[in-house]
């Protein structure tokens, strides 16, 4: 690889992340406006276009760089075209759901807001719990990723650049709040695709591909992961990005519903290609013969890595710029986001914010220790991934009305039961309960050659639905049997008050625990909003 000097990296790096401070400065000097004391919560009314570009920003990463050319060489066509579709459609589900808990929650701003409204406070601090888990692991990912792609580029210690790029996003983050996040996206969304055409150009011209290799690689056949990711990714992917709470917010801040569906399927459809870039940077490795899928000293992770090795020294830092961007744009997404979700879930915005941005800054120390010693970006999102599947089936329903008896309590039940399904089916599964319990992990990732993995992902959203409706069996016939013991009226059953009011403007709840409304004639309209049982 034609590596560019120390000198030459060091200057690319630091210059782009001093570009990304100079601009953010004039922007914040010339629009005060831009702060705001709610974190977030106000509304920003984006149009179309700025949310595609926030959006694109917020799903990808640096770690993009490793976890989809590995793929690549691993299942080939196949795995790149199922990965790519997997990651850039569920961005779709925002804009379905987004419209109908905006309307149901209309004050709210990030999906356990809804949450505490429908299921009661200890299933919303449940949830903000996984909330503030998952972003964690992603800021762990994400300069995990950041460092071995600078060290891989460079052969320099990685570590300065982490350091870096947290300072420079904790002073933006902290001087203009979420807005301000929102104006960064902007721009490293449009450096980005900026860069993934230049990038594409370059490759294109440079690599020379010896067609001769594409036959016995293998690449260009189907086998038994593709056809297995092909369910495992949607339900990891699509579950995951509901505990994304940058999606949320961004979901929440587009200025009409109109605007909201346009930015985000032109969001999907730039993501879909640039990731199917990426990916198939993977076999363009292996057919140029910079990668050999055989030869068992050559890490699949870093096939993008051997390519570049092929192409002259500039193309490394146009990378190099692409790569803080990538990582830049998610890091302080994932920073804003958990101040925002801290803030709102945790002190109900009754706290000093720059109590909780210190709080957040303070943890982002062990997300750099973390970081430096973390074995593999992918296993880092698979352990939240199969968390969200055993938790997302069970919450969701109660987005639907015919549900209305659904409570927190069947909600939390369920998504521990998945976890809990998960271990009992790795145990049987191997015949030994450490394995079970290693399999909640997803030590052995996503690529052995069996069905563990698939069947993990099964057991967690399965699981999770059979627990939650044990958990009503158990819930009603308690509440049914006290009803008797004590001679009251048995009211788990009863319609709330809330699906009968049909008022203009106004969210589906209300703002307290219970509506008090006089009933109808011969209608009953308990209210059970919020309620955990």
């Amino acid at each position: 690889m034609g590596q560019p000097s120390t000198q030459a990296s060091n200057a690319i790096i630091y210059l782009t992340y001093g570009a990304f401070l100079c601009v953010l400065a004039v922007i914040l000097l010339g629009r005060k406006q831009i702060y705001s004391s709610g974190c977030g919560a106000d509304r920003l009314c984006r149009a179309a276009f700025p949310l595609a570009l926030n959006f694109i920003a917020s799903a990808l990463g640096s770690g993009i760089l490793f976890s989809y050319p590995q793929l690549a060489t691993i299942t080939g066509v196949q795995g790149v075209v199922i990965y790519a579709v997997t990651s850039a459609a569920p961005l779709m589900i925002f804009a379905y759901l987004g419209p109908i808990i905006r309307k149901k929650c209309p004050e709210g701003f990030v999906l356990t807001e809804w949450a505490r409204q429908r299921y009661g406070l200890v299933t919303a601090l449940y949830l903000s719990f996984l909330t503030l888990v998952t972003m964690f692991l992603y800021m762990v990912a994400e300069l995990s990723a950041l460092q071995q792609i600078m060290t891989a580029l460079t052969g320099m210690d990685g570590l300065p650049m982490v350091i870096v790029e947290c300072a420079v996003t904790t002073i933006y983050t902290s001087l203009g709040g979420f807005k301000i996040s929102f104006i960064t996206d902007n721009i490293q969304g449009a450096m980005v695709i900026a860069l993934i055409i230049i990038a594409t150009i370059t490759v294109g011209v440079e690599t020379k591909i010896d067609k001769s290799l594409i036959g016995p690689s293998g690449l260009t056949d189907a086998s038994l992961l593709g056809w297995q990711l092909l369910y495992i990714l949607p339900v990891a992917v699509l579950t995951n990005d509901f505990f994304l709470s940058n999606f949320w917010i961004r979901t929440f801040a587009s200025k009409t519903d109109r605007d909201l569906w346009i930015g985000v399927s032109i969001a999907a459809v730039v993501t879909l290609i640039i990731l199917t870039l990426v990916g198939s940077t993977g076999l363009i490795a292996a057919w140029s013969g910079a990668f050999d899928p055989n030869n068992p000293d050559q890490d699949g992770s870093i096939a993008f890595f051997y390519l570049l090795e092929q192409l002259p020294a500039w193309t490394v830092g146009i990378v190099l710029v692409m790569v803080v961007s990538l990582s830049t744009a998610a890091f302080d997404s994932f920073q804003s986001a958990m101040v925002s979700t801290a803030s709102n879930d945790l002190f109900r915005n009754k706290l000093n914010i720059w109590y909780v941005r210190i709080a957040v800054v303070l943890i982002i120390f062990p997300v750099v220790v973390l970081a430096l010693k973390a074995p593999s970006i992918l296993q880092i999102y698979l352990i939240s991934d199969l968390v969200s599947a055993s938790t997302i089936p069970v919450l969701i329903l109660g987005l639907n009305d015919r549900f209305y008896w659904w409570r927190g309590f069947e909600v939390v039940v369920g998504g521990l039961g998945g976890i809990l399904t998960v271990f009992i089916f790795g145990t049987i599964y191997f015949g030994s309960a450490l394995q079970g319990g290693q399999l909640i992990l997803l030590e052995q990732g996503l690529y052995g050659n069996d069905w563990s993995a698939f069947g993990a992902f099964v057991a967690a959203p399965v699981g999770g639905l059979l627990w939650g409706c044990g958990a009503l069996a158990c819930r009603l016939t308690w509440q049914w049997g006290y009803a008797k013991y004590t001679g009251t009226r048995f009211e788990a059953l009863d319609r709330p008050a809330y699906l009968n009011r049909h008022v203009d403007g106004q969210g589906e709840y209300a703002d307290s625990d219970e509506i008090h409304e006089e009933p109808r004639e011969g209608l009953v309209v308990v209210d059970h909003k919020g309620k955990f049982f």
